[in-house]
């Protein structure tokens, strides 16, 4: 069915265990994980959190990670591609 296959699909590109989801909401015109590979973020880590080698806009908790060590990859790889390339990602988690 469309639904099996839609499943798999995802199974296949998003990253499995421990994770905050998708970090940030694509750009027109662009994909937010291709953005972060591209300034070599894919697969960084701090502590126990990390952007996935995966699916570079997913953030992996690895173990126990901090509040601050996710944040930290967040706004590291927003400043990153908007140095890069000028976009500024928005959040699709909410921050509270």
């Amino acid at each position: 069915t469309l639904k099996d296959k839609a499943l798999k699909n995802a199974r296949s590109n998003q990253p499995s265990g421990a994770s905050f989801g998708s970090i940030f909401k694509n750009p027109k015109n662009h994909f937010a994980g291709h953005l972060i590979e591209a300034v070599g973020l894919k697969g960084f880590s701090k502590g126990e959190a990390m952007l996935s080698d995966k699916h570079a806009n997913f953030l992996i908790n690895k173990k126990n990670a901090s509040f601050e060590d996710a944040f930290f990859l967040i706004e590291l790889a927003r400043k990153k591609v908007f140095e890069e390339f000028g976009i500024n990602l928005e959040n699709e988690v909410i921050i509270i």
